[in-house]
């Protein structure tokens, strides 16, 4: 499980390297279910004119078109940085029941002076449906895209 858990993180991480390529932040989300992807997106704050279309926000918009929320309760969403407190709020209210996170939250914080320091734990052991919440996995990879890009919008 691990090994699927570093190779759909990567996956991730390449999107979040694409979405910079299109002109936005660097964050990328997958959708699986029994190890196949059914859903690939990236954020789009930029190019969309909206500063809610994080990676897993567009992720869910999208999966919420296409499945119902019993279906996504067996699916997990992969995301290359953990979802901030809006995105977690989303993830919850969609019915996905697992998400697998690299870049925490406060790591990124450190990294570009922003976000919403709340862990997605934090958020989802609130309400009343469980989500399981895996992660950071391969952190060290997640945060380098964060690394360079902020650092270069900040000069």
């Amino acid at each position: 499980m691990q090994a699927d858990h570093e190779r759909f993180i990567h996956e991730t991480i390449n999107l979040a390297e694409a979405a910079v390529a299109h002109g936005n932040e660097p964050f990328g989300s997958l959708l699986v279910k029994n190890g196949d992807v059914l859903l690939r997106v990236e954020n789009t704050v930029y190019t969309g004119n909206d500063m809610t279309n994080h990676a897993e926000m567009n992720l869910v918009r999208e999966a919420l078109k296409q499945y119902d929320p019993a279906f996504l309760t067996d699916c997990t969403l992969y995301t290359s940085t953990e979802p901030c407190a809006m995105c977690a709020g989303a993830i919850y209210w969609s019915g996905i029941g697992r998400v697998v996170y690299g870049c925490t939250e406060q790591r990124l914080g450190e990294i570009a002076g922003i976000g919403l320091d709340v862990p997605c734990r934090t958020i989802f052991a609130s309400g009343a449906r469980k989500v399981d919440v895996v992660g950071p996995v391969c952190d060290l990879d997640a945060e380098k895209i964060h690394l360079s890009y902020w650092l270069r919008r900040s000069q």
